[in-house]
């Protein structure tokens, strides 16, 4: 039967245009989603051990008992490119317990604008530029009359939303459910089946000034995951060497130094036998995901802060759950920088860079239900796994503050790894201390003896070390 792929078909038309509607954003998202029907929430509770008191809990179940379900597709309308804002106008609004669909783009997408962007109307409105348009006109913090173009490019990120929940404050505290992860099947019918991401080994990645091989350069590969689910790895399909791009406004890009570039492929090099029979592992999770700061009406994406945002760990992903705090009315949640697997690190500078759909669900906590809680103090973005807590600490817990009025450049040249670990010991320490009743010696102990420390990332000007303690330590503990 023809599916749209058959021009010799009668009723090609027909059946070419059920398929793009089928393929549509909206349909898509809720085909993928089939967490309410499985009981997706619930199976999430049932992780043992929680960070928030019984009492906080009831109160979440009670609001999710009278929860609506949203959908924010992701087009040029709904998307803001390269910054958060709390300037912002929502794109939805909800009450604490609603549960949001929200479809999340790539901004590498136009790296190979013919798998992940060609077909799809949701992508092809925000990724849209010629020289007479732009779908988004604005990428990144910067001023509109930026030489690269309209904000300069200082922020990459491609985020949906915000969404705005009813009754946040500052002082409150966020906790946002990630209950499904889908990814984004390639709306080309030559792809069909298939999601497809990149990776870009570029300029501001760890390595790039500590090159064997010839001059310094910036490699692109283009990886391949099955849309189905049905395999859990990637494949790398071919890479490239960064051509240059001339953009439509005529401005050369020697290196990549503004999101959404369509790269011509006629000026590629093409190498096809490229990390042949190796499957990357793979694991869907979003890099970009937080609040609004209240420090600066405009903040650049990529250092993450306090409010979350560009945090960049894997661990972010379905089943998990983030706890914000929150810094201006309605907290303005968005999210963006999809990937389907990213290394502790992300040494290169970019992860698998692939568009996916995420189903959450938002839980809001008022300030003054939260003493003697473990959420009472919590002034930074909190990771908590089924069998995990997870602490993010950076070179500067809020660099907006730490840094004064030049922070938003001053953090590239500032951040360290010691800061990063300082901050996460910090932190640590006291969450040992004060949500789980350890003395300061018993909780530097237990540290060094039970407690992980990684490095999240080097590569988003503030530099992140994460430190996991697992939950069955305190199987056996009342306090």
């Amino acid at each position: 039967m023809c599916l749209g792929d058959d021009p010799t078909c009668a009723a090609f038309a027909e059946h070419r245009l059920r398929y793009r509607r089928d393929m549509q954003p909206e349909r898509r998202a809720f085909l993928k989603s089939g967490f309410v029907a499985s009981g997706g929430a619930a199976a999430l509770a049932a992780g043992g051990l929680s960070l928030v008191s019984p009492a906080v809990a009831e109160a979440g179940r009670t609001s999710a008992a009278h929860a609506a379900h949203h959908h924010l597709p992701a087009t040029a309308e709904t998307v803001h490119w390269g910054y958060f804002s709390k300037t912002l106008k929502p794109r939805i609004e909800i009450a604490s317990g609603d549960y949001v669909t929200i479809e999340t783009l790539t901004h590498h997408a136009n790296d190979d604008a013919e798998r992940m962007v060609t077909g799809d109307p949701g992508a092809e409105s925000v990724f849209l530029w010629t020289k007479d348009k732009k779908g988004v006109a604005r990428r990144g913090a910067g001023p509109e009359d930026a030489k690269l173009g309209p904000g300069g490019g200082l922020g990459v990120h491609i985020c949906t939303g915000p969404v705005a929940i009813r009754g946040a404050e500052p002082g409150d505290v966020l906790e946002v459910r990630i209950l499904d992860v889908a990814p984004r099947p390639s709306a080309n019918l030559k792809f069909k089946g298939s999601t497809f991401g990149s990776n870009a080994a570029a300029w501001w990645g760890y390595h790039y000034n500590d090159m064997l091989e010839g001059k310094k350069r910036e490699i692109v590969t283009i990886y391949e995951v099955d849309a189905g689910g049905e395999r859990d790895w990637a494949k790398a399909v071919y890479s490239f060497p960064w051509p240059g791009v001339t953009d439509p406004d005529g401005v050369l890009h020697s290196i990549i130094d503004y999101p959404g570039l369509p790269v011509d492929h006629t000026k590629t090099k093409r190498t096809y036998d490229v990390l042949k029979g190796i499957r990357v592992p793979i694991r869907p999770h979003f890099g970009t995901m937080g609040l609004a700061p209240a420090e600066a009406d405009m903040v650049n994406s990529i250092p993450p802060s306090y409010t979350g945002g560009n945090i960049d760990n894997w661990r972010i992903g379905k089943g998990a759950t983030m706890y914000y705090p929150v810094a201006v009315p309605g907290a303005l949640f968005s999210v963006g920088d999809p990937h389907a697997s990213q290394g502790d690190s992300e040494l290169c500078g970019t992860a698998i860079e692939c568009s996916l759909t995420g189903t959450f669900q938002f839980i809001l906590h008022k300030k003054a239900a939260l003493a003697g809680t473990p959420l009472e103090a919590l002034d930074f973005p909190m990771i908590e796994t089924r069998d995990e807590w997870v602490l993010s600490g950076f070179s500067y817990p809020n660099y907006l503050r730490d840094l004064g009025p030049e922070a938003q450049s001053a953090i590239f040249q500032k951040s360290s790894l010691d800061l990063a670990m300082r901050d996460a010991f910090r932190k640590m320490r006291s969450f040992l201390m004060h949500a789980k009743g350890l003395t300061e010696d018993e909780a530097i102990s237990l540290m060094s003896i039970a407690v992980d420390f990684g490095i999240t990332q080097v590569v988003d000007g503030n530099w992140g070390v994460h430190a996991i303690v697992k939950k069955a330590i305190f199987s056996e503990r009342t306090a």
